[in-house]
């Protein structure tokens, strides 16, 4: 950081030289100031030092270029206002002053104080978005009014700049009075409601300033996403890592699934499918109160960036919830902390389900050779290779297990049971799935500068399990008895909800719905774990979620850049639009295949999940 003790003449030329070579300053000034420019941005947010005001500077604090005046030489912060102004108005046509200071201790109102005549739809779009507060916040009643006057400065302080000033300069300067309602009659900040508050202001501010970026200026900024910061500070990347670290402690699904299934399933079928043994499962090879311990003394709410914020808050109480069903295997509240963690099984995925039985039965006949493990290992580093021609840093290791009752990916490794059997069809799907797919995005997320993208958002599951049986689907692979097995494990989870056990479950998959006993112990085996899990409910909600968001315009590719859900599509865009993060690195092989564009265009009109089958 460049410091600067004195604000004058020298200091302020080291100043225009730092933005004319730098992509990024940082400058701490006198008396407590601080001043941070990236390139490419025709304004500037203004906080004066104040005493007795929590909070507010925090409202400037994460913006890609603002300045925090200090409690000193105010005189010479305005020659150096007026220098920046001079500079970057040249370059941009115009250059915005955009000042935040709070109001009145009981002020209900935003105050936007602006040249309306020059200025009619930034102000209007920032009075319009304030206006929307009270939708977004019930119990408080605030509104938003635009002050036409050439008085925009905090009450009782000097000007910025003076009219003749910002006419040399080329600069326009806009005041927003904010209403104190985020602390209590002592000053003492509402931690929970300021952050939201905070958020929501900072979004209002940056919809204005596009319109004004868009209408008055040259800047090439593409939407207001763009307006965050694109060089985080590193306490946002200390609190990645360290949130990545508690969650590479342990491999959740490993330490859920139990060690012996194979004796499980052997017994079950010996008993005619009377006697089931106790699930036994794996030590755990961490300490759950020391990792919870590591979680909570992360200092998230120092976080002042809105999209960071809002992606490791989610993120902790997701590795919590994790942590605490660790503890509980085998036990009910396993499976109570379960339903909170997946969100039960709602009436439109259990009708969804239902109507894929009603409409496939079960095929019994293998089609194709039959592809043990071993060949199946082969196919997938096949995979790899390719993947490599696109990026010599790919590596994966695929693990043959005999503990293991699924084929799944953990940590960006496959994980296959020693005694799986697939034909040809199912081989090309699962390769999609499980390396085209899960693989794909663990090593694209590692290639981002966040670690989270790589081990996945809070909720990263469905978007997941969505792509990786829609990659079934768009090889032509997506067979009838695969389909079934998704609405099948939807069916046991929504029985478990109701009560059922590992008897009824089977023999309601069985008898009722028609699978084999072979495909209903995999499913009602797979949702007991535990004590009772629903992941497996996430399959076929994960494609009936992908196929809304296609069949509403939504782009395929880009949610392969890394781990994460569709409610996170718009943050995602908005980092990557501040640069913060980049495309995927790795492109899976079936993206190159003939018939993507046919297939993917049936999902856009509508095809019927139970017609996505190709045998």
């Amino acid at each position: 950081m460049l410091e600067i003790s004195e604000i004058n003449k020298d200091s302020i030329e080291t100043v225009l030289e730092n933005i004319e070579k730098e992509q990024e300053i940082n400058c701490s000034l006198p008396g407590g100031g601080l001043l941070h420019i990236e390139k490419e941005l025709p304004y500037l947010i203004i906080y004066r030092h104040k005493e007795n005001d929590p909070g507010t500077a925090r409202l400037v604090i994460s913006e890609s270029s603002y300045l925090i005046i200090g409690n000193r030489e105010f005189e010479n912060y305005q020659n150096l206002l007026f220098a920046i102004s001079d500079k970057l108005s040249a370059t941009f046509k115009s250059y915005m002053l955009f000042e935040v200071f709070s109001g009145k201790v009981d002020s209900t109102t935003f105050y936007i104080k602006g040249p309306e005549d020059k200025l009619p739809n930034t102000l209007q779009k920032l009075n319009d978005e304030l206006n929307a507060i009270n939708k977004e916040y019930s119990g408080i009643y605030l509104k938003a009014e635009i002050q036409n006057t050439p008085h925009r400065q905090p009450e009782g302080e000097p000007d910025l700049l003076s009219v003749t000033e910002l006419k040399k300069c080329g600069a326009l300067i806009t005041g927003l009075e904010v209403p104190p309602i985020y602390r209590n009659d002592n000053g003492e900040l509402y931690p929970v409601f300021f952050r939201n508050f905070k958020d929501f202001i900072i979004k209002a501010i940056h919809k204005s300033i596009f319109e004004y970026i868009r209408i008055q200026t040259s800047g090439g900024v593409a939407s207001y996403n763009a307006l965050g910061r694109k060089y985080l500070k590193q306490k946002v990347f200390e609190i990645d890592k360290k949130l990545a670290s508690v969650e590479r402690a342990y491999q959740f699904l490993w330490l859920v699934s139990p060690s012996n299934i194979q004796e499980i399933k052997n017994t079950f079928f010996e008993s005619n499918f009377d006697k089931v043994l106790d699930y036994h499962y794996r030590l755990l090879p961490i300490d759950p109160d020391v990792l919870k311990r590591k979680l909570y003394n992360l200092k998230i709410e120092d976080i002042d960036d809105p999209a960071m914020s809002f992606i490791f808050r989610e993120k902790r109480e997701e590795l919590d919830k994790q942590i605490t069903m660790l503890t509980e295997r085998g036990s009910r509240n396993f499976f109570f902390s379960s339903i909170r963690l997946h969100r039960g099984v709602d009436n439109d995925l259990y009708e969804a389900a239902r109507e894929i039985l009603d409409h496939l039965q079960e095929k019994h006949s293998e089609e194709g050779n039959i592809i043990d493990s071993k060949g199946f290992s082969s196919l997938a580093r096949r995979e790899f290779d390719y993947f490599r021609s696109q990026d010599p840093h790919f590596k994966c290791k695929v693990h043959i297990r005999k503990d293991v009752n699924v084929m799944m990916v953990s940590h960006g490794e496959l994980y296959i049971p020693h005694d799986y059997k697939m034909n040809e069809t199912e081989a090309k799907a699962l390769i999609q799935h499980e390396v085209g797919t899960h693989v794909l995005t663990y090593f694209n997320g590692s290639q981002q500068p966040l670690e989270q993208l790589s081990i996945g958002l809070a909720d990263y599951d469905p978007l997941q399990e969505g792509l990786a049986v829609m990659a079934e689907y768009l090889v032509g692979g997506l067979t009838g008895n695969r389909l079934r097995t998704l609405a099948g494990r939807v069916i046991a989870g929504h029985a478990l909800v109701q009560g059922g056990d590992f008897h009824s479950i089977f023999k309601l998959l069985n008898s009722e719905y028609g699978f084999s006993a072979e495909r209903a112990f995999n499913i009602v085996s797979r949702i007991m774990q535990g004590g009772g899990f629903l992941k497996d409910i996430i399959y076929l909600k994960g494609l009936v979620e992908l196929r809304e968001y296609l069949q509403n315009g939504g782009l395929y590719e880009p949610l392969l850049a890394g781990k994460f859900s569709l409610k996170h599509t718009e943050i995602i865009e908005e980092l990557t639009e501040r640069r913060v993060l980049k495309s995927g690195a790795l492109r899976p092989s079936y993206l190159s295949d003939e018939n993507l564009t046919n297939r993917l265009n049936l999902i856009r009109d509508g095809l019927p999940i139970s017609q996505m089958t190709t045998l």
